[in-house]
């Protein structure tokens, strides 16, 4: 033990970088990509290309955004995939404006809390049939096409429909994610008739075909979203999830709708900052940054202690309303407005000891009533910020068989505690995690943005914003920079804090720091891969150009023309 802690003690005390850059933060990867006719950024640069491509042949950015997402649902199926669900920002050039997609599925009619009563069920399983709910991925593609869309859907989906014929080289990071979601899920129903060829996983440099996924899609092109939701595919996958002991039916397919709702935002600083509302989780970010609002970060510098606690506590407080309001609101009247005002963070601020880290902190009292990330910009002016993702990575085990995909197991997110918000119940759409985010300064478009993984994705959105205007980085320095994430905090499916969480912070951050934090209360340690993806898009006004920005901690690329 004693050696281990001086080897971590050595470790940490070293903020050790991979290059030495003549300009820019000492731990930026590259420059920002810069192009005046359109912007890609994605988490494989293949599915940038074919993002690129589709503006070429003269797609908007919402074919190009669509089309994207087709190629990762193929090339990225450890985190995304037709069987998961969708959100996204989308600011059209045209209207001057704003819209929300929420495009997440709902639990199956027949699903209720009294199922898992009766045997004496605690949480909701993560893997199996019970997890799964509808995947709104599809229908999302369709409501942006009909509102937005230039090209066939044919067009849109012909090039991961070729990728997924002829085939295309894994990643480094998806063959590594691939090969530990094999070791869980092979002796899973049809999973290695899909994903396993020649009986291995799928590692690095191997040219996977998946020609299940690529008939689904050629089905879907040709079909519409009724060749999903009311074909033989919603057939397939509703009689296997059945086989299975699940509830998923052919009803709870066709009866699927998506929803366009108005973003909601706060002002940080001048700029206004914009996540959609509740069953996502993004109105944390917004009130991570109400409350930062209050305190002078510039000052505090980036990475100092003084920050991270702050941040860190902020964080404790918004997951607290977090666990306790956010859902669905078609079920519930949610005190959003209240949540997000300066009002509230202004009181919520008074609670955090500037000296100490809390182990616990109660919910406001108000009146009630792994992913993929992908943003795209055109010549015309539109910005699309879109994520969409499986949920626990590669989904819920489930793969239908011949269809080319596995199922979401979003549904483990409801809460079974009685009178809960978010508790279970039929038709319902659970707590969701994914969150697509965009900033616009005086009416104008500015970023748009995005960090995938978990519930560090409000954390991640507000350090980036953060990163931006307090700290003054650039669009690739502000994902570039190291992050810190709290773990540990009530949840929405019935989990308390009761000890303060955990505080993990990623390489770069000094250890006197560290101490600091440490004497203040926090239990610091360090996790891998947890820290999220980043990706964004960046208008300048000035010089009518598009800056782009993908992290290293992806396989991902920005790219323009």
């Amino acid at each position: 033990m004693k050696q281990f802690v001086i080897l971590f003690m050595a470790l940490i005390s070293i903020q050790s970088y991979s290059q030495d850059r003549i300009n820019g933060a000492n731990f930026v990867t590259r420059s920002e990509v810069i192009a005046k006719n359109g912007m890609v950024a994605s988490s494989h640069p293949l599915a940038t290309q074919v993002g690129l491509d589709i503006l070429k042949q003269g797609g908007n950015a919402m074919d190009a955004a669509i089309a994207v997402n087709a190629t990762l649902g193929l090339m990225e199926p450890t985190g995304s995939g037709i069987g998961g669900d969708l959100f996204a920002i989308i600011w059209s050039a045209k209207e001057k404006k704003l819209y929300g997609l929420n495009a997440s599925g709902r639990s199956p009619e027949k699903l209720n809390l009294q199922y898992f009563k009766d045997r004496n069920m605690t949480k909701i399983p993560a893997f199996g049939p019970l997890p799964v709910s509808v995947p709104g991925c599809v229908d999302g593609w369709f409501e942006i096409h009909k509102k937005f869309g230039t090209l066939n859907m044919e067009q849109i989906l012909a090039p991961a429909i070729s990728y997924a014929r002829e085939g295309f080289p894994v990643t480094e990071l998806i063959g590594y994610y691939l090969t530990g979601t094999a070791r869980r899920f092979k002796e899973y129903p049809n999973f290695a008739d899909t994903y396993m060829p020649n009986g291995k996983p799928l590692a690095k440099g191997t040219v996977f075909k998946n020609l299940y996924l690529a008939n689904t899609y050629s089905k879907i092109a040709k079909g519409g979203r009724d060749a999903f939701y009311k074909g033989e595919v919603a057939k397939t996958i509703a009689n296997f999830i059945q086989e299975q002991g699940g509830f998923l039916s052919k009803k709870d397919l066709a009866n699927h709708t998506s929803e366009w709702v108005e973003p909601i935002s706060t002002n940080y600083r001048g700029y206004d900052v914009w996540e959609l509302p509740p069953n996502g989780q993004g109105t944390a970010a917004l009130q991570i940054l109400n409350i930062m609002e209050g305190y002078n970060v510039k000052e505090m510098g980036f990475g100092s202690a003084e920050y991270i606690h702050y941040f860190t506590e902020a964080k404790k407080l918004a997951f607290e309303d977090r666990a306790k309001y956010y859902a669905d609101p078609a079920f519930n009247k949610l005190p959003i407005e209240q949540l997000i005002s300066k009002e509230y963070a202004t009181k919520r601020r008074e609670l955090i000891n500037p000296n100490r880290a809390a182990r616990r902190y109660d919910a406001g009292e108000l009146e009630q009533g792994d992913t993929v990330y992908m943003t795209v910009a055109d010549q015309f002016g539109n910005m699309v910020s879109l994520i969409q993702s499986n949920y626990r990575g590669m989904g819920s085990g489930m793969v239908p068989p011949k269809l080319g995909f596995m199922l979401q197991d979003r549904g483990e997110l409801f809460s079974l505690e009685e009178g809960h918000l978010n508790v279970i119940e039929p038709k319902k759409r659970p707590f969701h995690t994914i969150i697509p985010a965009f900033i616009t300064k005086d009416g104008k478009p500015w970023i748009s943005f995005g960090l995938m993984g978990g519930a560090m994705q409000p954390q991640g959105h507000a350090q980036i914003v953060i990163n931006l205007i307090d700290f003054g980085m650039n669009l690739q320095e502000a994902g570039d920079a190291p992050r810190m994430q709290h773990n540990g905090s009530s949840e929405p499916t019935g989990e308390k804090m009761t000890d303060g969480g955990q505080l993990v912070l990623e390489s770069g951050f000094d250890y006197e720091v560290i101490r600091a934090l440490m004497r203040k209360g926090h239990k610091v340690g360090f996790a891998l891969g947890s820290y999220g993806g980043y990706q964004a898009i960046m208008w300048d006004e000035i010089h009518k150009v598009y800056y782009g920005a993908s992290e290293s901690r992806k396989d991902g690329q920005a790219a323009g023309y």
